[in-house]
C-alpha cells in the first residue's frame, strides 16, 4: 500500500466503530430480485476482517422493497405506497436471513433492528435505540439495521437509508461511515454528461459549491441520489464522524477501499466525543438542574461520572435524556451534562448508592446519574474546583 492509500484508508482503519451502508444496487442482482450473493459473500469477509481487528461494526442495509418486489409480481417502475410496504414486509425477512446465513456459519451473531427516522429525532425512541445498539456491540453482536418500511409513511416517499445510516453513526458516536454506493464518490459535475468531470477526494466543508455538485441515483432499484448523500454527510460531520461515498460494486468493496480505491472523504473537525460535548455545553436552556456536594464535584474534576450519591437536590421538570445544569451547593453552574432519570426519578435516588437504584425505582437504570461521556465542564469552575480541592478540613465551618 502506498504512503497516499495509507492516508486515504485512515479513518476506515483506525475507527474503533464503523457504520457501513449497503445500497439496494448493490445488494440486489441487476433485474434478477434475487441477493447477490456471490459479492455479499466478500463483503462478508471484508466485515470479519475488521471485527477481527477489534472494530465494532453496524451495517445499515437497503433491499427489502427491492427482494419483496418480485416476490408479490409487481410491475417495474415506481410502486404505490402500500405497494412498498407489502413489498418491504416480504422482503425484509429474506434479507435478513442472507446476513444471518452468512454471518453466523463464522459465529457471529446478527441481531436485526428496524427503524425509522423519526426513532433518531424523538428523544425518547432515540435514547433507546441507542441503548440497544451499545448492548448489542458491548455483547460482540453485529447489528443490521433497514428502515422500517412496512410502518413508515412520508419516509418511504422521501426516505432513503443513506440519512438514516448517517443517523445511527450519530446516534452510536461512530468514528466512521461507509456508504458503499453505485457511485465511486462526488464529481465536480455529472460525469455522464460532463467527460471534464472529475472526483473530489476530499471535502472538508460542505459549501454552496459541494451541495451544487449533487445530482440523480442512476440506479433503478436505489432511492438516494448524491443529494441524499451530501445530507447524510451534514449529520455525520456535525456528529465529528468521517463519511465515505465509495464504489461498492467490487468484490471486497472494504479492503478497496483500504488500498487506496477513488473515494470521496468528508473530514468532521472534531472527534465524536468532542462534538457531543459541543453541543452539551451549547444547549441554550437546560431543562432543569441538580446540585452536587463537594466530593461530587472533586469527582468531576477527576474526569469521573456524577453518581446519584454526590446529588442533593434537583429542579426543574426534566426528562431522561434531557440536558440540565450541574449547580454547587452555592448555585454556581460548573457543568452540564445528558442526565439518565427523570426529575422525580432523580429526587428519589439522590444521596443513595447506585446499588440501590433498582430497589428505590423498580427497575435497574444506570449507575450513573450522568455519564462522563455525557458531561462537559464548564470553563469558569476555578472558585468551585480550587474549593473542591482543598483539605476536607478546611471545608468544614
Amino acid at each position: 500500500m502506498t504512503a497516499q492509500a495509507r492516508t486515504n484508508a485512515a479513518p476506515l482503519v483506525r475507527a474503533r466503530r464503523l457504520v457501513v451502508k449497503v445500497g439496494s444496487a448493490l445488494l440486489v442482482g441487476g433485474g434478477s430480485g434475487r441477493v447477490n450473493r456471490a459479492w455479499l459473500e466478500t463483503l462478508v469477509e471484508d466485515l470479519l476482517r475488521l471485527r477481527k481487528r477489534g472494530q465494532q461494526l453496524i451495517l445499515v442495509s437497503s433491499g427489502a422493497i427491492a427482494l419483496g418486489r418480485r416476490r408479490l409480481g409487481l410491475r417495474p417502475g415506481t410502486l404505490r405506497l402500500e405497494e412498498s410496504q407489502a413489498a418491504a414486509a416480504v422482503g425484509q425477512i429474506r434479507l435478513a436471513h442472507a446476513y444471518k446465513e452468512l454471518l453466523e456459519e463464522h459465529g457471529v451473531t446478527v441481531a436485526q433492528v428496524l427503524l425509522t427516522l423519526e426513532d433518531s429525532e424523538r428523544r425518547r425512541r432515540y435514547l433507546n435505540a441507542r441503548a440497544t445498539l451499545d448492548e448489542l456491540l458491548t455483547r460482540g453482536a453485529l447489528p443490521v439495521i433497514n428502515e422500517n418500511d412496512t410502518v413508515a409513511t412520508a419516509e418511504i416517499r422521501y426516505g432513503d437509508n443513506d440519512r438514516l445510516a448517517a443517523r445511527v453513526a450519530q446516534m452510536v458516536g461512530a468514528d466512521c461511515l461507509v456508504l458503499l454506493s453505485d457511485v465511486d464518490g462526488l464529481y465536480s459535475a455529472d460525469p455522464n454528461k460532463d467527460p471534464r468531470a472529475r472526483i473530489v477526494p476530499e471535502v472538508r466543508h460542505i459549501t454552496p459549491e459541494i451541495e451544487a455538485m449533487a445530482g440523480r441515483s442512476a440506479s433503478q432499484v436505489g432511492s438516494g441520489g448524491m443529494s441524499a448523500k451530501i445530507l447524510a454527510a451534514k449529520i455525520a460531520v456535525a456528529a465529528g464522524c468521517h463519511m465515505c461515498i465509495a464504489a461498492g460494486h467490487h468484490r471486497h468493496p472494504l479492503r478497496r477501499l483500504e488500498e487506496g480505491a477513488e473515494c470521496t472523504w468528508f473530514v468532521p473537525s472534531a472527534t465524536p466525543l468532542a462534538a457531543r460535548k459541543q453541543w452539551i455545553a451549547g444547549t441554550l436552556r437546560p431543562a432543569g438542574a441538580i446540585t452536587i456536594d463537594v466530593g461530587a464535584l472533586r469527582a468531576l474534576l477527576e474526569g469521573k461520572s456524577l453518581l446519584p450519591a454526590g446529588v442533593t437536590g434537583a429542579r426543574g421538570r426534566f426528562e431522561r435524556g434531557d440536558t440540565v445544569s450541574v449547580l454547587t451547593a452555592e448555585g454556581v453552574e460548573v457543568a452540564r451534562g445528558i442526565i439518565a432519570y427523570s426529575d422525580t426519578d432523580a429526587a428519589r435516588i439522590m444521596g443513595r448508592q447506585s446499588s440501590e437504584i433498582e430497589q428505590l425505582l423498580g427497575f435497574r437504570g444506570r449507575d450513573e446519574m450522568i455519564h462522563r461521556d455525557d458531561l462537559v465542564l464548564l470553563r469558569d469552575v476555578t472558585p468551585a474546583a480550587e474549593a473542591a480541592r482543598a483539605p476536607r478540613e478546611a471545608l468544614v465551618p
